[in-house]
């Protein structure tokens, strides 16, 4: 099993979506392990975009991000990194296939409503900037309608 994160952002918020986009993981199978709503503070938001630091779109990603309350959750399931992002779809929404989250929801690529981690090591970096251990619960899902 691996875990992964998943920010919803602030557009999606607005947008009265967050019980729509969490269902959908939760119908493929994917088991929530911490969840919490939150606005992301400055020095958060700019360790998490560290990578696009020095790019012309870097401030507005920032800016973005600490605008408004995000969703931000853990997410586990076998193979959950992959998973996650193919569900996601493509960061262009204009190139994200219907079915996806963005290509059925999204509509700019900066402001593109959701986050998924895109790599083990990416998700074990950012579930350390957003949750403390003890906020990430372990347990066994009753039923497992996917099997």
């Amino acid at each position: 099993m691996e875990r992964t994160l998943v920010i919803i952002k602030p557009n999606a918020v607005q947008r009265e979506l967050v019980g729509q986009l969490i269902s959908r993981f939760e119908r493929r199978g994917l088991k929530i392990t911490a969840l919490k709503m939150t606005t992301v503070d400055r020095e958060t938001a700019s360790r998490h975009y560290r990578e696009h630091e020095g790019k012309p779109f870097f401030e507005d990603l920032i800016s973005f991000i600490t605008s408004a309350p995000s969703v931000i959750m853990l997410l586990e399931g076998e193979r959950a990194v992959s998973l996650v992002r193919r569900m996601v779809g493509d960061t262009d929404p204009a190139e994200a296939s219907p079915g996806t989250i963005r290509g059925d929801y999204a509509t700019t690529v900066g402001h593109n409503m959701i986050h998924a981690s895109d790599s083990r090591e990416s998700a074990d970096r950012e579930m350390g900037l957003f949750f403390d251990p003890e906020e990430i619960q372990a347990y066994t899902l009753s039923v497992r309608p996917w099997l």
